[in-house]
């Protein structure tokens, strides 16, 4: 029982303390779960361990150049030119851009996104624009065929991408039409462009936001990096400096700087991490694991509630899938899709999903407004899954 609350307690100070400052909302959710389950030894060592890796630090600095490239993008100009090329209209570009981005992921990259989100709905709230951003940004990883997550957690069970693939499809296809039926449709679609189509105002923007994610995915598939951040660093560094040098009109950094806060963002990278090691440390997945139900209800709400309190996939895939396969000694590819995308949409909603973090950050919305706007479509996906289990 001492465990299970101080989970709670744990996710809750989350909330409460995020309406303030994130980090701190991170650092302290961390904190009481590691004080009410294992030794303070082992919390110091987990925060001492965060705080000196070298990964998680280069991740902590990308991140915070990331808010830089859309600042600077925004005062010069970039991102409207952008915006006034691509002719579709606004619910095409709050599907799109997001997805563009979010096709080749990277850790943070719901920021490159997120300026643009807001340019196209600047008018409607912080947390819808929150839940658009996350939402489009990741439908397209959960049927991605190089998502690493997708990957480790098919190996796990023996298949390959493809074997799962078209059961995913099924559930993106619901995903979207969620997505849509209830952050989209009440928006109105007409958007203003400019008489003249410009082939450079669109180009050079969509060269800057892309560059990052590109170089990251070139480096992490041709090297063998020992901290694999380097990638992200690099990536973000070469997209500033496009930002900058392909800027129209002189840059003002300091009104930039002040205005995006960029190292904000970077202590939420080293807040979420300082809760997740603790939490890998803490007893509370061992207890979730133990829980005497049935092997297919247990993966699918195990699964949800340690990619919720997680804001990982992997971690939640690693643990109840051979729970599942231990308990049943076979899986279906349509059991593993159903365990699969309740971990994933845990994931998507979780406040220490880094995606949703920095992006409640950077909209000035509260985590609970986002969770509010998400609840009744991830409900609903929850709601089927459950049924399906039942009626298979």
């Amino acid at each position: 029982m001492k465990v299970w609350l101080a989970f709670v307690l744990s996710i809750a100070s989350i909330f409460i303390i995020s309406r303030r400052s994130f980090p701190l909302a991170l650092v302290v959710g961390g904190l009481i779960l590691g004080l009410l389950t294992i030794t303070p030894i082992k919390v110091y060592t987990q925060v001492v361990d965060t705080i000196t890796n070298v990964d998680i630090l280069l991740l902590a600095i990308a991140v915070s150049v990331i808010p830089l490239i859309g600042g600077i993008m925004e005062y010069s100009g970039e991102l409207d030119l952008l915006l006034n090329n691509l002719r579709i209209g606004k619910r095409g570009l709050l599907i799109l851009v997001p997805a563009l981005v979010g096709m080749l992921p990277m850790p943070g990259g719901a920021l490159l996104s997120a300026p643009m989100v807001q340019k196209v709905a600047s008018e409607e709230g912080g947390d819808l624009k929150t839940a658009i951003n996350i939402w489009f940004r990741h439908l397209l990883i959960l049927i991605y065929p190089l998502s690493a997550a997708l990957i480790a957690a098919t190996k796990i069970v023996g298949f390959t991408v493809y074997d799962v693939l078209p059961y995913l499809l099924v559930w993106f296809v619901l995903a979207f039409a969620l997505g849509y039926l209830f952050f989209l449709v009440k928006i109105g679609d007409k958007h203003t462009h400019k008489p003249d189509f410009s082939l450079r105002g669109l180009l050079i923007p969509i060269s800057i936001l892309m560059v990052a994610p590109v170089i990251d995915f070139s480096i992490q598939r041709a090297f063998i990096l020992k901290y694999k951040s380097i990638s992200t660093l690099v990536g973000v560094s070469m997209s500033l400096i496009l930002a900058v040098k392909l800027s129209p009109k002189h840059i003002h950094y300091r009104k930039i700087i002040t205005k995006m806060r960029p190292w904000e963002f970077g202590a939420i990278i080293l807040g979420m991490f300082i809760f997740f090691n603790i939490f890998k440390v803490s007893p509370i997945a061992d207890r979730i694991a133990g829980i005497e139900v049935s092997p297919i209800t247990l993966s699918i709400w195990g699964g949800f509630l340690l990619g919720f309190a997680t804001g990982r996939v992997q971690l939640p895939a690693s643990i109840i899938l051979p729970i599942y396969l231990t308990k049943s000694g076979n899986m279906s590819g349509f059991i593993f899709s159903l365990i699969y995308v309740s971990i994933f949409f845990g994931y998507v909603i979780s406040p220490v999903h880094p995606c949703v973090a920095i992006t409640v950050s950077y909209f000035k919305t509260s985590m609970m407004g986002f969770i509010k706007k998400c609840i009744l479509p991830v409900a609903i996906i929850m709601l089927i899954v459950v049924i399906l289990t039942y009626i298979r």
